[in-house]
């Protein structure tokens, strides 16, 4: 039924994979799927915000990201799952979405956050709009 999982992962957010991981990885053995964690970064090239960073910063902090994004896949997706590590600039609920237009995924794996820290009210829109605007199908682990 499923051939190509989308997860996305805020590496700092704990609660943004804890409960979605185990979940997406029960799909992908169960349908024999790939697994595509996705982190986004922020546009650091647009104008008005690459004006305040140091020249190179967008591709150190993808070098850094990077690191961290496969050192957190070692650790926490088995072997016998396919996985696919993707880090992309931009809008968290577009990129996201363009993501799995791109590889041409069937679900989005995602976690709703209830608490009121600042990461968890910025990312609960995310999946809001990724489920109002995604022409795939988009599951939300609570």
């Amino acid at each position: 039924m499923y051939h190509k999982i989308v997860l996305p992962v805020d590496l700092n957010e704990e609660s943004s994979w804890h409960k979605a991981l185990p979940t997406a990885i029960t799909l992908c053995r169960t349908f024999g799927a790939s697994l595509h964690v996705v982190t986004v970064l922020p546009d650091f090239r647009m104008p008005l915000v690459g004006s305040y960073f140091p020249s190179g910063f967008a591709k150190k902090a993808h070098e850094a990201v990077s690191e961290a994004q496969h050192q957190f896949i070692a650790e926490h997706v088995p072997d016998d799952v396919q996985v696919q590590s993707v880090i992309v600039d931009g809008s968290p609920w577009e990129s996201i979405i363009k993501v799995a237009k791109k590889i041409d995924a069937d679900l989005i794996v995602m976690a709703s956050h209830n608490k009121r820290k600042f990461a968890d009210y910025v990312l609960g829109p995310n999946a809001e709009h990724v489920v109002h605007h995604s022409k795939i199908s988009v599951m939300i682990v609570r």
